[in-house]
């Protein structure tokens, strides 16, 4: 008897659908065959799912068992096909009804004794699903929340192979799982630290506003002990909240990559730090099996890379097409993999390898080989693509009292999702959504500049050297410093802030 069950596998982030084909022959040695390009853990599946369904108090074919994984071409991986190879044999066998089969989607891994364990890729699957329009979605327990980020079909967590059974055969129902009401569960506040708790440095916190406000990448750059990692590690409570479409991409990756954990959706915009001895794969994606990096991790987000020149070079190199691009391609000899990697680069170094270079108060101990040693690690089409390079002085004794408290991260914030919300209002015949995304075209259409701003620029143009990237960076951070004081047009005085951050460029 044949039965066949739909269900799911990622590729890369996206979605797949697998027909699951069972034929249970009338005849023929009692074998158990797994056909379609399985892996070992699917292969492995054979022993969970036999044991599964026998202690469900259910019998197992005594003859020959046949699954076939369509397409068979493409490679599966993982457990999640556990849940639909058993669904699919109690089907062949007459134990559940198969009319509701056309619509209905099944992913889950089963222990041996029934129960159906969580499965990474939950959030692709149930996209896969509404695409596909198939309504009904089955999904592990601790899937649910995950699954029902998605509108327009019906999710079912399903806490054992048993409940499953009796469900399809409507002797006992599972309930639906209620849908999402985002405003009852994202969180804003919380953050570890906060600018208030930074002193001094008012500059820099002005530049990284700007930053935040347009999605601007980052450098700064100061001796040790000025505040360059407080102020990174603040940065994020400045940031505005995710929208719908942002906290759905977002937790797709890190759905597909199993870091939700207890989580069944990332609420606020992602904070990336890996160490610099990070490998290229780590940090741009990739592998064997091609999963996402730490650039991707950070999609929406923030890519904190503290120490920048104490990365490899070719680890460093390797970021400045996806600083461009807003996504990383992946290719292998059995396919290409696309992977969104629209994140805010934000970068520390010293200025010399002992950090004290330009201190007003101690002395540099480097030779000048040294100096210069370490600052070829960063090269020029790197430091080009950085937006502002922002020098962050030692703090003076004056502001490190502690009884006063600068101005809180959550006025910062307000300004900046004001700043935001205008760029919305503005892109949204567009599909970026910042001032830092814009292209030079979009440039060009966006805009607006005064006749003295223009004519600030041509000579900025002529006595800077500027290239033409960084020609019209400065153009997209003058309209960030515009948005943030609510004027329609660039002016010249924009303009003069925005070339100061790139006149600290070495």
């Amino acid at each position: 008897m044949l039965a066949k069950v739909f269900s799911g596998t990622t590729i890369g982030l996206d979605g797949v659908l697998i027909e699951v084909e069972v034929d249970v022959a009338g005849k023929g040695f009692p074998t158990f065959t797994i056909v379609g390009l399985p892996s070992k853990s699917i292969d492995e599946s054979k022993d969970r799912v036999r044991t599964a369904i026998e202690n469900v108090s259910f019998e197992m074919p005594d003859s020959r068992l046949t699954v076939n994984l369509a397409p068979a071409d493409i490679p599966k991986e993982g457990s999640s096909l556990d849940l639909p190879i058993a669904v699919g044999i109690l089907a062949a066998c007459g134990y559940v009804e198969k009319d509701r089969f056309d619509r209905s989607l099944f992913v889950g891994e089963l222990s041996l004794e029934g129960k159906v364990r969580i499965v990474p890729g939950v959030i692709s699957i149930a996209l896969l699903a509404k695409k596909l329009r198939i309504t009904d979605l089955f999904v592990p327990t601790e899937n649910g929340k995950e699954a029902g980020l998605v509108n327009d079909i019906n999710v079912y967590p399903v806490h054992r192979l048993s409940d499953l059974i009796l469900h399809l055969n409507r002797q006992k129902p599972i309930h639906v799982q209620p849908k999402i009401k985002w405003e009852d569960v994202i969180d804003q506040e919380g953050y570890e630290f906060d600018f208030a708790e930074v002193k001094g440095q008012e500059q820099a916190k002005r530049a990284l506003e700007i930053a935040a406000a347009g999605f601007h990448n980052v450098i700064l750059k100061g001796p040790p002990g000025a505040g360059k990692t407080m102020l990174s590690r603040a940065f994020p409570s400045i940031l505005p909240k995710m929208d719908e479409d942002e906290i759905l991409e977002v937790s797709k990756i890190y759905s597909v990559t199993g870091l939700l954990q207890d989580k069944f959706f990332i609420d606020k915009r992602p904070f990336r730090s890996p160490h610099h001895t990070t490998s290229r794969i780590g940090l741009i994606g990739g592998g064997t099996h091609p999963t996402p990096g730490e650039i991707s991790l950070s999609h929406r987000g923030v890519l904190f890379l503290d120490e920048l020149p104490e990365f490899p070079r070719s680890v460093l190199e390797a970021l400045r097409q996806p600083l461009e691009d807003g996504k990383v391609l992946i290719s292998r000899a059995a396919g290409s993999l696309s992977f969104p990697s629209r994140f805010l680069l934000l970068a520390a170094s010293n200025s010399c390898p002992c950090g004290y270079l330009g201190h007003p108060k101690r002395n540099c101990r480097c030779m000048p080989g040294a100096i210069l040693k370490y600052r070829k690690r960063l090269s020029g089409p790197l430091l080009d693509r950085i937006d502002l390079h922002i020098d962050v002085p030692p703090v003076k004794e004056e502001s490190l009292d502690l009884l006063s408290r600068a101005e809180p991260s959550s006025k910062v914030r307000d300004r900046v999702t004001k700043a935001r919300y205008r760029q919305r209002r503005k892109f949204k015949s567009s599909r970026i959504k910042t001032n830092g995304e814009m292209s030079s075209a979009q440039v060009k259409i966006y805009c607006q500049l005064s006749t003295e701003a223009i004519d600030l620029l041509k000579q900025a143009i002529s006595r800077l050297s500027l290239s033409a990237r960084a020609y019209f960076k400065v153009i997209k951070i003058a309209q960030t410093i515009a948005d943030l004081g609510s004027k329609e047009k660039i002016e010249v005085s924009h303009v003069a802030e925005a070339l100061q951050y790139r006149m600290k460029e070495e």
